[in-house]
């Protein structure tokens, strides 16, 4: 074992160390070795890097990475991100310097039944599976580890945000896959990684065309044909969103959305090509069922997640029903149609509002998405919801007199938040939220057997129905069609109050 000292190609005379011991942790394209202090990783490239992949090299590390974190917002994108800061060259091998993943992105325990995997990374692919949270399965998770449904909602959304910066600044990631993003459901965060194949239209073209179960249909259809014909789909931002909603789709059903049951070709290859390719078809498709998961074909560890019928996609509420849809049936083929990562985030987001925690204590997703009906219960161990249930929709000002319905609901349950987005509508939800906004300005409680919501921060809350003002430290009962007009600033809204009667 030694330490070696590697010199960087950006700033001359600036050095880094690592370490050698002859046996070097090895990825997809390269071999990584430690720092002495395993802050940071040094990572050379098995094959030579030829000009133009030395300067796209050199262009993440200084242009990209000066545009994403020394500016106004660049602290929240660093987490988002494992992100290279400099190009490194040694007896003629290209390497780069990353930052080494956050500790919350490595197992603490791993397994339940043993450690072989503590300490290892957190890729997704351990998330975005059945058979590892399947009590009957030996090498299941340990529940310390999983998180509850709720988390990964938030893991998503920060998913969307990186791809979504990512796709602003006029960059594709091409190879988006659950073993490129990192996830601790935990602490709700993750991280995308592999940024070093950043494609840039017209300038770098990408390196691979991605990761089987994540290539969009148009790649593999096309992947036949010459690199220089026109008619061949390489990885882009296109590409990208399909990806995405394929990772949004399984870390929260924990299935794949394209490999279903139908059998295109009785070659194994060729019909792992058309199936996820040229006749990729949505296994939950409101018309054709050909594509359906068969149970008697599916491997018991992997239900009842891959019972469509029992937990539907339907049960991620109509948000992201919608963009599914879109997604994976009329995006599928036309990839012009697939939903942006900002609509991804907003869905999600707004999804969060219709979420109801379980009663059940022994519910391992612990949350459920309210299906608006009266009688709301959890699809995961079919508990029914007990008492009351207010549900409150938002309206914003049209025009002077004039509330219209934003498609917003906020369910309810005890101790809930009310935030400054739910507020005003000009307040909108992203990472770009300063501190003071996130602090809540009220919450909900049952009280002698009531709902009532305590005002703490709000300045012009009023009783629309009663003709009433709501000062800061009082409180207002939720009674049936009731109105409170939130805030009289602009973009303030009104909320109305439905209650719905669940089992008593």
């Amino acid at each position: 074992m030694s330490t070696k000292t590697v010199t960087s190609v950006i700033t001359p005379g600036k050095v880094y160390q690592f370490v050698d011991n002859g046996d070097p942790m090895r990825g997809g394209m390269k071999d990584v070795y430690f720092s002495p202090d395993r802050s940071y990783v040094v990572a050379f490239y098995r094959d030579p890097q030829d000009h133009n992949s030395k300067e796209r090299l050199k262009r993440i590390v200084t242009t990209y990475y000066e545009n994403f974190f020394n500016r106004e917002g660049g602290a929240y994108y660093k987490e988002l991100y494992s992100w290279p800061t400099d190009v490194v060259e040694l007896n003629k091998k290209t390497g780069i310097i990353v930052p080494v993943y956050n500790k919350n992105f490595f197992f603490k325990k791993g397994y339940a039944a043993n450690d072989l995997i503590r300490g290892k990374e957190k890729e997704g692919k351990w998330f975005a599976s059945p058979k590892f949270r399947n009590k009957q399965f030996a090498l299941r998770l340990d529940e310390s580890e999983l998180g509850n449904w709720l988390n990964y909602f938030q893991v998503c959304v920060n998913i969307t945000r990186g791809v979504k910066r990512l796709h602003a600044a006029g960059l594709a990631h091409s190879d988006l896959s659950y073993k490129n993003v990192l996830v601790d459901p935990v602490s709700r965060t993750a991280a995308i990684i592999d940024i070093d194949g950043l494609v840039v239209p017209g300038l770098f073209p990408p390196d691979v065309i991605g990761t089987a179960d994540f290539i969009a249909p148009e790649v593999l259809a096309t992947k036949h044909l010459n690199k220089s014909d026109p008619n061949r789909k390489l990885p882009s931002r296109l590409t990208d969103l399909h990806a995405l909603a394929v990772m949004i789709y399984m870390y929260l059903l924990y299935r794949h959305p394209i490999k279903g049951g139908k059998v295109h070709d009785l070659d194994t290859e060729k019909d792992d090509l058309l199936s996820m390719g040229e006749k990729a078809l949505f296994i939950e498709h409101p018309t054709d069922h050909s594509n359906k998961l068969k149970l008697n074909q599916i491997n018991p560890k992997e239900l009842p997640w891959a019972d469509v019928d029992r937990l539907p996609y339907t049960i991620t509420g109509p948000y992201l029903k919608e963009l599914f849809d879109r997604a994976f049936i009329t995006g599928l083929h036309s990839p012009m149609q697939r939903p942006l990562a900002d609509e991804w985030e907003q869905a999600l987001l707004k999804t969060t509002d219709l979420m109801q925690p379980c009663s059940n204590s022994k519910c391992d997703q612990k949350w459920y998405v309210f299906n608006n009906t009266n009688t709301p219960r959890c699809p995961f161990c079919n508990t029914p919801h007990q008492g009351t249930l207010p549900v409150l929709d938002l309206y914003f000002q049209f025009k002077p007199t004039v509330w219209r319905p934003e498609n917003h609901r906020l369910m309810v349950y005890n101790n809930q938040y009310l935030y400054k987005w739910h507020v005003n509508r000009n307040v909108i939800r992203n990472e770009k939220l300063s501190d003071e906004q996130k602090i809540p300005v009220g919450y909900f409680t049952l009280h002698n057997n009531n709902w009532v919501f305590v005002n703490q921060k709000l300045e012009s809350l009023k009783d629309l129905t009663e003709d009433k003002e709501i000062p800061p430290n009082s409180m207002v009962e939720l009674t049936q069609g009731k109105k409170l007009l939130l805030s009289k600033e602009e973009g303030g809204r009104v909320i109305i109050i439905t209650l719905a009667n669940a089992t008593k």
